[in-house]
């Protein structure tokens, strides 16, 4: 006898999460193509819970190789809510597989529009940029497909999104993050490591900051050895006013290079700015150990002063 699914479109999907945990993607599949039929026969149903359970059943394609209809479940999503990350990853994913780099690199470029910390694909555009360089040679930035430019509001939606969508992502950060740190780069990784890292330093002095950040983090993916590139990395979350993450690369610089006079003079910027004074006045103090004259850092230690007090 046939099991009885339930129908509604939440247990269809619930159910369809939990085969996908259990390794059992064909079950998942299923599921959630059911759902999909159940809310298309409903009429007027949410576009975004119907993006949600194409981008999840192409989920599913991808974990069992079937690219191609991967490829098309992401697309349907991105249809029904355009510039959304998950399918546009899984959707890079599976192009890459089927070596359609191009089109790939066109899918990765736009998530780190939308949010450039994403490491996978950070990690997919190094990938791309050497299949690319290696297939169509030093010209192939002028064949490739162009790239959408993601709209403010796309932004701001994924900004908005519940945490547990960004906590999915620290997640996969997180893995790839440890995985960069244990590994010994290469002479060949440091040198890339230095072009990307002066692609940043022009950009920053064009005072483009969101596509520095996006070379920084490229070039520290080569190779994560140089305090320098974490400094300027700082910088641009400074004038971005991220300074939490300005913070966390000014303490990576420093275990690097504990006399990075920089990294401690933009962390006691960013502490001063999230109201940590006993911090920037720690910061502070510890540069002009270093520095005794350093006139940008007197001026800050008597800012930070009159808030002690």
């Amino acid at each position: 006898m046939a099991p009885k699914f339930p129908d509604s479109v939440e247990k269809l999907r619930a159910l369809g999460n939990e085969s996908f945990r259990n390794g059992q993607y064909a079950e998942a599949s299923a599921l959630y193509g059911r759902a999909l039929r159940v809310l298309q026969a409903q009429g007027s149903s949410d576009p975004e819970d119907e993006s949600v359970l194409f981008s999840n059943r192409a989920a599913c394609h991808l974990k069992d190789g079937n690219c191609r209809d991967c490829i098309k479940d992401c697309t349907s999503a991105l249809a029904l809510v355009p510039f959304s990350i998950k399918p546009l990853l899984r959707r890079a994913s599976a192009y890459e597989a089927l070596e359609k780099y191009p089109m790939a690199y066109v899918d990765y470029k736009t998530v780190l529009q939308i949010d450039n910390s994403v490491t996978s694909a950070l990690e997919g555009i190094n990938r791309m940029t050497r299949a690319l360089t290696d297939s169509l040679g030093p010209e192939w930035r002028l064949k490739l497909p162009s790239i959408p430019l993601v709209p403010v509001s796309a932004q701001k939606r994924w900004n908005s999104l519940p945490s547990e969508n960004h906590k999915e992502m620290a997640k996969s950060k997180s893995k790839a993050t440890t995985a960069t740190k244990n590994r010994v780069p290469s002479a060949g990784d440091v040198e890339k490591a230095k072009v990307l890292k002066e692609e940043g330093n022009e950009l920053v002095k064009k005072g483009n900051h969101k596509k520095a950040i996006e070379k920084y983090s490229e070039s520290l993916l080569c190779s994560n050895l140089e305090s320098a590139t974490y400094s300027n990395r700082a910088l641009c979350y400074l004038v971005l006013k991220q300074y939490t993450e300005a913070v966390k690369d000014c303490t990576e610089a420093l275990k690097l290079d504990g006399r990075n006079v920089k990294a401690f003079y933009r962390r006691a910027q960013a502490h001063k700015a999230l109201k940590d004074y006993k911090s920037s006045f720690a910061d502070i103090s510890n540069l002009l150990q270093i520095e005794p004259r350093n006139g940008p850092a007197q001026k800050l230690r008597q800012e930070v002063k009159q808030n002690l007090h």
